[in-house]
Formats: C-alpha cells, sequence, structure tokens
C-alpha cells in the first residue's frame, strides 16, 4: 500500500482511505470492527468518517459510526496506528443543531461529540462536510445558486472557522483541517486568510469524483498542484452505481439505495454512460469496480481514495484495485466513453 503525504504536513496517509458512513445502519459494529481490523493488515491507516454518519442519516443514527469507531480504538487499542479523519456537518439538517451551520459554537460543540464518541483526544483531520453558504456537489449541481448568497457574511465565516480550527488545534483536539463538498473559490478563501492571518491551512478536500462525476479534473486540480491541497475521493464508484447495481431501476434489499428509496447516482442520464463502461471492463478482462478505482488512483491530485463496503467481500475487492494499472489502451478507452459523457447527473 502506498503513502502519500497529506497535504504540506509530514503526516503519510494510505492511497486507500477506509470510509465508514454504512457502519450503524447496513453494517452492525461487530461488522465495522472487521472491516477495521482487514484494513489496517492491508496497510490501511486513514480512516473517514463523520458526525453525520452513519447514512443515509436519519436522527436515530447519527453519531453511531463514530461510536463504532471509538469502541473499536478501546478493544484493539491501535488508535494510533491510525490517521484518523471525520467532519463537523455544515448546515441544513435541522436536527443537527437547529441546521445552523459551521460556526464557532458549532464546531466546538461537534468536535467535543465527535472526541467523546470516538473515544480518543484528538482528531488527526478536522474537515467541514459541507459549507454553510451552499454547495453545488449532492443533487444540487442544477439548483446551486451562488447569486444567493450573502457576500457580506461569507468571508467572515470563513474566518471564524478558521479562528475557531486555530483554538482548537492549540487545545490539541484537531491536528490538521480539510474541506469538504467545496468550490476552489471557497478553498482558495481559506487559505488566504489563513497566510495573513497565521491560522491552520487546508490540507485536502474531500469531494465526489468517479466516472460520472470528474469536476476534480478542472480548476480544483490546477488549485490541487498549486497549492499541495490533494483530493480525498469519496464516492469512487458513484455510491455504487458504477457496480451496474441499479440498472433498470433496481433497487437490491440491503443497498444504500433500497434504504434511501432511490439510486444515488442512477438515472436515464447516467445509465448509458454506466454501462459503456461496465462494456468497456468486460472488454478487458476487467473488474468494472476494481477499474473505476485504479483510474482515480491514477490522477497526480489524489491523496487518497475512500472506499466503502457493507461485506468483507467487497472491502477485499475494492482494496485489491491497488495492485490493478490500468494500461494505455485502457485509460484512452475511458477518455473516449468520458468524451460521450462528459457530465451526467
Amino acid at each position: 500500500m502506498k503513502k502519500k503525504k497529506l497535504g504540506r504536513t509530514d503526516i503519510e496517509v494510505s492511497e486507500i482511505c477506509l470510509g465508514t458512513m454504512t457502519w450503524g445502519r447496513q453494517n452492525t459494529e461487530a461488522e465495522g470492527h472487521a472491516q477495521m481490523d482487514y484494513a489496517l493488515d492491508r496497510g490501511i491507516n486513514f480512516f473517514d468518517t463523520a458526525e453525520l454518519y452513519a447514512v443515509p442519516p436519519i436522527p436515530e443514527s447519527y453519531g453511531k459510526t463514530e461510536e463504532i469507531i471509538g469502541s473499536w480504538f478501546r478493544k484493539s487499542g491501535k488508535r494510533d496506528q491510525v490517521v484518523l479523519a471525520s467532519k463537523v456537518a455544515g448546515g441544513g439538517t435541522r436536527w443537527i443543531r437547529g441546521g445552523r451551520g459551521v460556526d464557532r459554537q458549532s464546531i466546538r460543540e461537534a468536535v467535543e461529540g465527535s472526541l467523546r464518541r470516538l473515544q480518543t483526544d484528538r482528531i488527526d483531520l478536522y474537515q467541514i462536510h459541507w459549507p454553510r453558504r451552499g454547495h453545488y456537489h449532492f443533487e444540487n449541481s442544477w439548483t446551486y445558486d451562488p447569486y444567493r448568497q450573502n457576500r457580506e457574511e461569507v468571508l467572515p465565516n470563513i474566518l471564524e472557522v478558521l479562528e475557531t480550527f486555530s483554538e482548537l488545534a492549540k487545545e490539541g483536539k484537531i491536528l490538521n483541517i480539510g474541506l469538504s463538498n467545496e468550490s476552489a473559490w471557497g478553498t482558495m478563501q481559506y487559505l488566504r486568510l489563513s497566510h495573513e492571518r497565521g491560522l491552520p491551512r487546508v490540507q485536502t478536500i474531500q469531494n465526489e469524483y468517479n466516472f460520472l462525476r470528474r469536476y476534480y479534473d478542472m480548476d480544483l486540480a490546477e488549485l490541487a498542484f498549486h497549492e499541495d491541497v490533494g483530493l480525498l475521493a469519496y464516492s469512487p464508484l458513484a455510491a455504487g452505481a458504477i457496480s451496474g447495481k441499479y440498472l433498470g431501476g433496481a433497487l437490491p434489499p440491503g443497498t444504500r439505495g433500497a434504504l434511501a428509496g432511490s439510486a444515488y447516482r442512477n438515472n436515464a442520464l447516467t445509465e448509458p454512460a454506466i454501462r459503456a463502461y461496465i462494456a468497456l471492463a468486460r472488454k478487458h478482462g476487467l473488474d468494472v469496480c476494481q477499474m473505476a478505482l485504479a483510474f482515480c488512483l491514477t490522477k497526480p491530485f489524489m491523496t487518497s481514495v475512500i472506499i466503502g463496503a457493507t461485506t468483507m467481500e467487497q472491502l477485499k475487492s475494492n482494496i485489491d484495485a491497488v495492485d490493478l494499472r490500468l494500461g494505455q489502451d485502457v485509460l484512452e478507452d475511458i477518455q473516449q466513453i468520458f468524451m460521450r459523457y462528459p457530465r451526467t447527473l
């Protein structure tokens, strides 16, 4: 398992990060523990979670994933072998602190709650799950409107967030900071203010990246190169849609799509692209999910690819993708499909 620097820090994280958001709904505590044991044995030293998890999010599962990680830390005694990332909810979820979003009070409440559930004294990478001003990720691509933002409120809020992170870092409760579901403009404001005010520097951005969503190839890739703010790619399999399990409107029992009542990223617009990638994998004798993960790993801006699995079989197969090297013929075929389906909802 290769290791990469976390931004401009001296911390090295595995190129595969263990995603945990199914634990507490689709997976039991025992299954979560087994996944962590296996991942660590395979060289994965990077775990990602959030106060919001498990997903699909409901009040009853809030914080459950962090509790499962915390009980594993207590049971295994392996906290120091893990680079731990978590997140504060960015707002809009009414049952999390009234949905008021990130500010000094909400961040402090979130950190204290996470530390308690995780049974640890620090979080190695603490991230804003999404900005309070809104974002174009998830299903917001066509409704997100930056012109509705309050220009008088945005920058003061970013500064307040950075100042709060600075306070928490001095207290030893968080070590490094990152963003999630963030834009190039927003990231640059964080970087500018941290430089001007001597505040903690953003090290990573956790955004969606997969065959269906390749926004990071554009301006964020340039930002990553010049500013050393690498990508932590979530949903590299488009929430499982790349596997084809949701094609034709199928919602297999026990899947995230079945729990949510709809298949995230599988729809009339994405199905032609998904079918094309599946056909391409068959043409080259590859597993389509491993091909998708291996493709993500080819990107120079990639710090780590976050994988999630509900079964050990899935987890093992996903991790095995690190040994897959895609030939130039495969990469060219992937590019041809992307040129036909460059943007899908």
